[in-house]
């Protein structure tokens, strides 16, 4: 069981200026970090309802391990980090935590789980049509930074999720869209949106 889902923002350069965010700078920043709701997966395969709060429901795939018993990093999937885009401009403009516009029922679909590898490209598109392509070696913060910086300061127990953030090209999902979400060679995932 997957308690807690330990997520980063802002980690790659070319989606913190789509969206009108400063870009970190790697040697002086800290790796923003944000929590979901172990309770807000989605399975591989599964289907799902979009927030009937939110009309602006993003996609944001990203590449996720898993903490084993030594709280080393030795599994990887791709996931979801959904959000509801409206919503957390609202919170953020207020000076409020995100928690409603990240961590909300289904917010966070996943796909299956392989042998970790810490260098690879991966694509996510909708109805077929690629809408983000990811390489892991562009991130800001790399992940064994984000590993010991996680550790360090969060209460993370084995099974916890290491969210690693997303590259540019989020956008909003519909009712009835089919997801798919790759690793060429490594790993296919996929979901659907109920109608």
């Amino acid at each position: 069981m997957i308690q807690n889902i330990w997520a980063v923002g802002r980690n790659y350069a070319e989606h913190a200026k789509e969206l009108g965010n400063a870009v970190p700078d790697p040697q002086s920043s800290e790796p923003m970090i944000f929590l979901k709701a172990g309770s807000s997966i989605v399975p591989n395969g599964g289907r799902f309802a979009l927030p009937k709060f939110s009309s602006d429901i993003h996609h944001e795939c990203e590449v996720a391990y898993r903490f084993d018993q030594q709280l080393n990093l030795t599994e990887m999937t791709l996931a979801l980090d959904l959000t509801a885009r409206d919503i957390q401009t609202r919170l953020k403009t207020a000076g409020h935590p995100w928690t409603l516009a990240k961590s909300f029922k289904a917010s966070c679909p996943l796909g299956p789980f392989v042998p970790a590898v810490f260098d690879v490209k991966f694509t996510f598109r909708v109805n077929g049509e690629i809408r983000q392509i990811g390489q892991t070696s562009d991130m800001i913060h790399p992940t064994e930074k984000l590993r010991k910086f996680v550790i360090d300061r969060f209460p993370v127990v084995p099974g916890d999720l290491l969210l690693t953030g997303t590259p540019k090209g989020v956008a909003v999902l519909k009712p009835g869209d089919r997801l798919e979400a790759e690793i060429e060679g490594v790993l296919k995932a996929n979901w659907s949106i109920d109608v």
